[in-house]
């Protein structure tokens, strides 16, 4: 009997596991290309990511932070950068384990810009200088295959 229940206890913890990364919005690793695949594929392929996968919608966000910053916009910068930290969190149980390393360095980076902009007075200059970090994380990934 008490095998059964720990068995029973066994599969729940790997449904719920299942069904949470579902939940959250777990990305499935990226396809590789099958042999013969066109080279332009394979070419949109590398352009597009890096271990981590496809990181142009996070970039996007990041980049719409950056263009509010540099226009002294702070607090649309704050509100745009709330999407950023929603998505990021969201996938971060699809794209963590792909490439822990390169997924802490963008982790902090974000991190950072989010520190600075929810200051209790947000300084442009600030701002700047970690929204320039952060996407210049973003760039240093694309060629990280």
């Amino acid at each position: 009997m008490r095998l059964f229940h720990n068995i029973i206890r066994h599969v729940a913890i790997v449904s719920s596991i299942f069904l949470l990364s579902i939940a959250a919005g777990c990305s499935k690793p990226a396809d590789k290309p099958a042999a013969g695949s066109s080279s332009a594929a394979m070419s949109a392929q590398t352009q597009s990511g890096s271990k981590l996968g496809d990181l142009s919608e996070f970039r996007t966000i990041a980049a719409d932070v950056a263009a509010l910053v540099d226009k002294n916009d702070l607090p649309g910068a704050k509100a745009r950068i709330k999407d950023l930290e929603s998505a990021w969190d969201s996938a971060e149980a699809g794209i963590k384990p792909r490439a822990a390393s390169d997924w802490h360095v963008l982790d902090k980076a974000i991190d950072r810009a989010l520190d600075a902009l929810r200051a209790g007075s947000p300084q442009q200059s600030e701002c700047k200088a970690r929204m320039d970090e952060l996407m210049k994380a973003f760039d240093s990934m694309k060629g990280t295959q």
